[in-house]
């Protein structure tokens, strides 16, 4: 028996198949052990490297940092994705003199570091540490947002867009009452893929003296020792991995949410359509 995309394996190459995955199993167990016993013969597990957790001060300063890390990340998200969906229709617009140099300045901001951006705010505009972290993920982020919304516009069929002129819709009414929901909803995975990227780095404000959850812990691995410097980071990275994880499962609820939503109106529409009204 074969697919249609593939032949299906033998008897001969699931052996190798199993064979090969308990092989890769047990080098990654025996790495994970190694890994651990290195760390434990350093002392790393040692309960009084893990004990400054129970100390209050500790808590009030990782809990600074998360707050600045969520506050930087939650504006420049604002902020950039609607920046994003201008960009994105100036991206795709019928008119050269405004698609062309929009391309320019989206191939720009794409390719200039964020930290860069970051400093570059702080040292010409002299703004404080926040807003120079803040508005350089807004610039950075805002122009990944367009292409991701302009990918998703034209994965549409072009008939979508046919069918929103035919009706009488103009051509910018097609583009934001047709189209754009479409081209979101499908993108969601890459939208909230480039939300966690954002989310991260807002621990590049380091550099610029911004207070955020990695110089939090820099501060404290400063002040306590290097003793203590695997613990504390061991920390912040679980904050983060949580906060990545909550992201995604927001998006995912909103997803399909909208996607229940988007079904009831067919639906309704539908029957709308099938039952005739009585005269």
């Amino acid at each position: 028996m074969s697919s249609v995309l593939y032949d299906v394996p033998g008897p001969k190459a699931r052996r190798i198949s199993l064979i090969a995955s308990i092989a890769g199993a047990v080098l990654i167990l025996g790495l994970l052990a190694w890994v651990v016993m290195t760390l434990a013969s350093q002392g790393i597990f040692e309960a009084r490297r893990w004990a400054i957790f129970g100390r209050a001060d500790v808590w009030t300063l990782l809990a600074n940092g998360l707050g600045a890390t969520l506050s930087a990340a939650a504006l420049a998200a604002v902020i950039a994705f609607p920046l994003g969906l201008i960009l994105c229709l100036l991206r795709i617009s019928l008119v050269p003199w405004i698609r062309i140099p929009t391309r320019v300045v989206l191939e720009f901001l794409r390719g200039m570091p964020v930290v860069l951006m970051m400093l570059f705010v702080l040292l010409v505009f002299a703004t404080g540490s926040f807003l120079a972290v803040v508005a350089a993920l807004v610039l950075y982020n805002a122009a990944i947002f367009a292409e991701i919304i302009r990918a998703g516009i034209q994965s549409l069929p072009k008939g979508q867009r046919e069918a929103g002129l035919a009706i009488g819709l103009t051509s910018f009414k097609s583009r934001m009452l047709i189209e754009l929901p479409q081209a979101v909803r499908r993108m969601m995975p890459s939208l909230v893929a480039q939300l966690v990227v954002l989310l991260k780095d807002t621990s590049l404000g380091y550099i610029v003296a911004y207070g955020e959850l990695l110089r939090a812990v820099q501060v404290m691995a400063d002040f306590l020792g290097p003793a203590y410097l695997f613990p504390i980071f061991f920390v912040a990275a679980a904050i983060y991995i949580a906060i990545n994880i909550a992201v995604s499962r927001l998006a995912v609820w909103i997803e399909r949410r909208g996607s229940k939503k988007a079904a009831g109106g067919m639906a309704k529409a539908n029957i709308a359509t099938a039952v005739p009204t009585a005269k």
